[in-house]
């Protein structure tokens, strides 16, 4: 049963389009007969025609139908028709430098392909074939092409100006690829709304909530501190991590195998292992972590290290909540936090019983 201070909650959530509550309620609308996520770009009812419920499952058994244009049975931002066909589009010719007609014969808008590219990854579509062929002419000059071969397969006609879009992209001039690596980003959808992941061919480096404020700024720091280029693509570490999470929120998992890659000084290490050590269903003080470590003084740096971790849920953060009992701060939002913790007490609940 929801308490009517969630209620007027979740519509100030619902009003806000609030993307921290993904996941978190729908809202089933009397005067229409369908229900919505949060996020739903629909005129907004008032809260007395309002109906919130915990699940999509209970919405369908209240008789709502779903609605048209946010689609709560799917994932929250699911890839469109238009994203899916021109990414399939891509990587049947990944070299392929895209003009006008190359999206009239697809039936495609120039300005929805930038717009729905935008919103979903960061980039115009554009940008991310561009980005696309030069992951592949990175590919090719690591494994002994000269920079002339891939300029002119990526259709460059001037090599200044394919070192300068391969610097752009890549952070790197076509001739220093071979003291660097390549990272590959992708978009994972969870249940709690979307999640960037970020790995090379062994280990996964970044996890974060697409909104998470300043993720940007993370990414471009990872890119600097590691020498890499990112671009768009998937790997072994991040189908793994991806397949982990799906079974996370279905409640069939606790802990992660995926092999991680953490990037930090010693003192933030440490703490990550301490967070990785905490129980699922538990939760530990900022105070406790520093003493666990020998350093009682070390309060406000555990903190720090705390958000400094890159590997949401998979790094445990979220289980850390201050000496009082507040949840304290967490970057994906105090309402993922919340849900987390949540989420994880009832797994631990029912695991119990199941042993009874």
């Amino acid at each position: 049963m929801i308490s009517a201070d969630l209620k007027e909650q979740y519509y100030e959530a619902l009003v806000a389009k609030d993307s921290e509550y993904e996941g978190l309620f729908y809202v089933g609308v009397r005067t229409t007969g369908v229900f919505c996520r949060p996020t739903c770009p629909a005129r907004k009812p008032k809260f007395e025609n309002c109906e919130f419920y915990e699940t999509a499952q209970q919405a369908l058994l209240a008789s709502y139908r779903p609605c048209q244009r946010c689609r709560p049975l799917s994932h929250p931002n699911q890839v469109s028709d238009v994203v899916r066909l021109l990414v399939e589009a891509v990587e049947r010719n990944p070299e392929k430098r895209w003009k006008g007609q190359d999206f009239k014969a697809l039936s495609i808008d120039e300005s929805t392909a930038r717009r729905q590219f935008k919103k979903r990854f960061g980039m115009t579509f554009v940008e991310y074939a561009r980005a696309r062929r030069m992951g592949l002419a990175l590919k090719n000059i690591r494994s002994g092409r000269t920079v002339i071969d891939s300029q002119l397969s990526t259709g460059y006609e001037s090599s200044s100006g394919f070192r300068d879009a391969f610097s752009r992209i890549m952070g790197a001039a076509p001739t220093q690829v071979h003291e660097g690596q390549v990272l590959k980003a992708s978009w994972i959808d969870t249940r709690l709304g979307p999640m960037m992941a970020i790995a090379d061919d062994e280990a996964l480096y970044l996890l974060e909530f697409v909104d998470r404020r300043g993720l940007e700024r993370e990414v471009e720091r990872l890119r600097k501190r590691t020498k890499s280029a990112i671009v768009p693509g998937t790997t072994a570490p991040i189908q793994s991590i991806e397949r982990e999470l799906n079974e996370y929120f279905q409640g069939k998992r606790t802990a992660f195998d995926t092999t991680l890659f953490c990037l930090g000084t010693l003192f933030q290490k440490q703490v990550w292992e301490q967070l990785m050590a905490i129980p699922a269903g538990e939760t530990r003080s900022y105070q406790e972590i520093a003493n666990a470590l020998g350093k009682p003084t070390a309060c406000r740096a555990v903190a720090q290290a705390n958000g400094a971790n890159q590997l949401a849920i998979v790094i445990p953060c979220h289980r850390v909540i201050n000496a009082s009992g507040e949840l304290g701060g967490y970057g994906g939002g105090l309402t993922r936090k919340n849900w987390l913790l949540t989420h994880e007490k009832q797994q631990k609940q029912g695991s119990r019983k199941e042993r009874k």
